[in-house]
């Protein structure tokens, strides 16, 4: 059963009726289990009946719903909860196609998600947009997209490869698989009314669908207030418990996302747990695991454990990531909760805390038992252009990485980008560089960044400074997965290894790799828009954990620091970027100069 193939709730009704009354045969019934009820809170010694994908029957006693063609699973006084959702996610974050990253997820009880997929929207426009969303429809189970609102994320501060615009937002709503509008970015142009954005917000609401917010300030004054007002329904970016406080009480819903590199539930959980707000207004999701989190650490049961373990109740923990996601998307009555007529996704697991996914049923069917994958995942035959992403103009050489001093200095003060461990945000920093023969010569903890143009052969660039990896040495990093615009970001304290990382990326179409010593440490090719990877997940995560190690080996010590090299070029979190246009200052949402005038 797919999305495709699944009946709704009306065309199915009639059977459904039949079955609960005893008249016709459920398709599958579980017995011997502990029903979780996300509405009530309550632990019910329950069975239910399942047929065409969807609950027929839950109550005391499915007995009557049992034939001789009836699958019976005994459920030996496991719990019977709802598989969950991931509210907010991109699928490109975990290197991943959607089809790929349905099999990764699903044996971890991920049963339906919400993915904004405007990485590759920044890549191929509306069209990569599409594949995305047809290839979620072909899944065993259910992936709904948003559709990406802003690309590019700050007009005037980058340039992408497509664009997005009010009429492309129109057209997609008219999909089938798309719920809402992706992450609201642009948050100064929402405040300021920008009319672009808000056409975009007013396509989705004439839609009747969910506006996703993303509000990456920590200006909780007007600003903040204008944003809420133009729309946006949710939001990932809060960090602290104020920031979750301050959207509920505007009414949006906070998300609380823990990934591979965000750990924001902790430090916001306790909105509810000890300022006892009222939790239906919050949801938990992962915004961007990559693959080797959810195939070592999991997907979104890993998120539920985590929010237990910061002592959140287990089955208030649970709603966040069932019932309260499925409100939120006005699917209350399609998904969230083990009831009559919602699509059946069910896990048995023994423990509610340490929460062993044993057994998973999706859309009706057992998908994944023991953290083994039973279903098929599709794949769709991706086209060529797709795969032929990354167009340099020419091979680079370490002078394109010099970054000329004025004339005469011995030194300069410079902005530096600072990275900060486990969270989006950066700081901007400022330090005293040498300058060597004419140009900057950065030392200690600071490193050289360059964006490199790759989509349309520009030979355009931008050279920068980074602070905070750690790294020593001759070494360079260079990815194509470079949030949001995705051209190419080259970290590296040597030239000569920027110029080989770089060139190497142009040679195999995209991906991930890093140079120390002349040598290639490690590659993760990612040759589907210079994003993804079709290849299962278990071998893209083991590349992918070969690319941690060679980042360690050569100084980082940073946790799962790929993440915050991918997010260097993302133009809306502050404080400071860098863009094909120049390094951004994103508290004034501006261009700066590297080096400070006196």
């Amino acid at each position: 059963m797919t999305p495709e193939t699944l009946p709704t709730w009306p065309e199915a009704a009639a059977d459904l009726i039949a079955v609960a009354a005893g008249r016709q045969h459920a398709d599958t019934v579980v017995t011997g289990g502990r029903v979780v009820s996300v509405h009530t809170r309550e632990i019910l010694d329950w069975q239910v009946a399942i047929a065409r994908g969807r609950f027929a029957y839950v109550g005391p006693d499915a007995s009557h719903c049992i034939g001789p063609e009836t699958e019976v699973i005994d459920a030996g006084g496991r719990y019977v909860i709802p598989g969950l959702c991931d509210a907010h996610m991109h699928v490109e974050s975990g290197m991943l196609t959607p089809a790929e990253f349905a099999a990764a997820v699903i044996p971890h009880g991920t049963t339906a998600m919400f993915t904004d997929p405007h990485e590759i929207a920044n890549v191929l426009g509306l069209r990569g947009v599409r594949l995305m969303h047809d290839e979620a429809r072909m899944q065993p189970c259910s992936m709904f997209v948003q559709m990406p609102s802003c690309a590019p994320s700050a007009p005037g501060l980058e340039t992408t490869g497509h664009e997005i615009g009010p009429e492309d937002v129109a057209e997609a709503m008219t999909w089938p698989g798309i719920v809402g509008l992706g992450e609201m970015m642009n948050f100064p142009g929402v405040a300021q009314g920008d009319p672009k954005m808000l056409a975009e917000m007013a396509a989705t609401a004439a839609a009747g669908k969910t506006i996703g917010g993303h509000y990456a300030s920590p200006d909780l004054g007007p600003a903040f207030h204008a944003y809420a007002a133009g729309g946006p329904a949710d939001d990932h970016e809060g960090t602290c418990e104020a920031d979750a406080i301050a959207r509920v009480r505007q009414g949006m819903r906070s998300m609380m996302r823990l990934g591979s590199a965000w750990y924001d539930v902790e430090t916001q959980i306790t909105a509810v747990t000890e300022k006892g707000l009222d939790p239906r207004n919050f949801i938990l999701c992962t915004d961007d695991c990559m693959a080797a989190t959810l195939v070592n650490d999991g997907h979104m049961d890993r998120v539920l454990r985590h929010t237990i373990a910061c002592g959140c109740d287990a089955l208030v923990a649970l709603q966040m990531c069932t019932i309260n996601t499925a409100t939120h998307f006005g699917l209350e009555r399609e998904l969230g909760s083990i009831t009559p007529g919602r699509r059946a996704d069910l896990i048995l697991t023994p423990d509610l805390i340490d929460l062993p996914i044993e057994h998973v049923i999706a859309l009706g069917q057992t998908v994944a038992k023991d953290g083994v994958l039973i279903a098929e995942c599709p794949h769709l035959d991706w086209p060529d252009d797709a795969r032929s992403t990354v167009n340099m103009k020419r091979d680079l050489t370490a002078e394109d990485f010099a970054i000329p001093a004025p004339a005469g200095a011995n030194e300069v003060t410079a902005r530096v980008i600072g990275v900060v461990e486990n969270q989006a945000p950066t700081k901007a920093l400022t330090r005293t560089v040498p300058v060597v023969d004419g140009a900057l010569a950065p030392e200690g903890d600071t490193c050289r960044i360059a964006l490199v143009e790759r989509h349309r052969a520009t030979g355009g660039m931008t050279n920068a400074l980074v602070s905070g990896f750690g790294y020593a040495g001759r070494m360079a990093m260079a990815s194509t997965v470079a949030h949001d615009s995705h051209h190419m970001i080259v970290v590296g304290t040597d030239p000569d290894e920027m110029a080989r990382a770089a060139n190497r990326l142009a040679e195999v179409g995209g991906g991930v790799t890093l140079f120390a010593d002349g040598t290639e440490r490690a590659l993760v090719e990612l040759p589907i828009a210079g994003l993804m990877s079709d290849r299962p997940a278990a071998e893209v995560a083991a590349s992918a954990d070969a690319l941690m190690q060679a980042m360690r080996d050569a100084g980082c010590t940073l946790n799962n620091a790929y993440m915050q090299h991918s997010l260097l070029a993302l133009v809306v979190i502050p404080e400071l970027r860098i863009s094909d246009l120049g390094l951004v200052d994103v508290t004034q949402f501006q261009l700066t100069d590297l080096i400070e005038t006196a």
